[in-house]
């Protein structure tokens, strides 16, 4: 019996204008109604996705920038910051990198340094709230998650340069243009797993849907695990099931009414 139903946002809940499936509400009341619960994981920062789910944040499971932030009914449950000195090699190596641009994910609000104006469009759709500041490295908040934004796509570029890292935190491509560098052992895979336990939910009793190489833990601690048909290739191979329609056709929605989850 499905007792946690938990989605990745772009690339899947989300077509790629970034909208909500028409049904969104109508679903997690029947979810409610039915006794489970209706997570989201995401890269984005909790804020923007309690102003996404506003009429129903108060009921939801959030595991915000990559499950280094987790908010449970609008409780905030565990909270995982990155070392502040690795922090600052971090920002070291970013800064030398072509058409790079650096964002420090707090738990309040976002940090940048760049004023490029592509960069700080891309970077409106993710965080709403967002600081602009003159030199990053003088940031005096805990930094959840250390994000580039790299318009040469991170999986042939910016990625190789933070492999070195990897002992002492977890890179992770999020996209074609971000990558995310958290915690070592903050991941959502992590956080999913933390609140299956907090919850009582075990593998068997919770469903997955994610498309990018940040859900791949994810992936591992739900026995129903559905990669997106759109996603990734890493994705496609490890999940136990593909959604039969892609993010902008429904593909999580339909999945759930296939199951008899929902209905309309």
């Amino acid at each position: 019996m499905t007792k946690l139903i938990v989605t990745d946002m772009d690339g899947t809940l989300l077509n790629d204008k970034r909208e909500l499936p028409e049904t969104i509400w109508n679903t997690i009341e029947q979810l409610e109604q039915k006794g489970i619960q209706f997570a989201v994981a995401s890269g984005r920062q909790y804020q923007t996705l309690a102003d996404i789910f506003a009429p129903v944040k108060d009921k939801m499971l959030f595991m915000a920038e990559n499950g280094t932030i987790i908010v449970n009914k609008s409780e905030v449950i565990s909270i995982t910051a990155l070392d502040k000195a690795l922090v600052q090699e971090l920002i070291a190596v970013a800064r030398g990198l072509d058409d790079c641009h650096i964002v420090l994910c707090g738990a309040e609000t976002a940090y940048v340094e760049s004023t490029n104006e592509r960069f700080l469009s891309k970077t409106r759709d993710y965080f709403h709230h967002i600081q602009v500041v003159e030199n990053l490295t003088q940031v005096e908040a805990d930094v959840l998650k250390f994000t580039v934004c790299d318009f040469r796509n991170p999986e042939n570029y910016s990625f190789e340069f933070f492999k070195p890292f990897a002992d002492r935190c977890k890179p992770a491509v999020a996209s074609e243009i971000w990558l995310d560098i958290m915690p070592t052992h903050a991941n959502k895979g992590e956080a999913l797993q933390k609140m299956q336990q907090k919850l009582g939910i075990s593998n068997a009793e919770t469903l997955v849907f994610g498309d990018y190489m940040n859900d791949f833990e994810m992936m591992q601690y739900a026995q129903n695990s559905y990669a997106m048909v759109n996603a990734h290739p890493e994705i496609l191979a490890i999940s136990k099931f593909t959604t039969r329609f892609d993010n902008n056709h429904n593909g999580v929605i339909d999945t759930l009414t296939a199951l008899g989850l929902v209905s309309f």
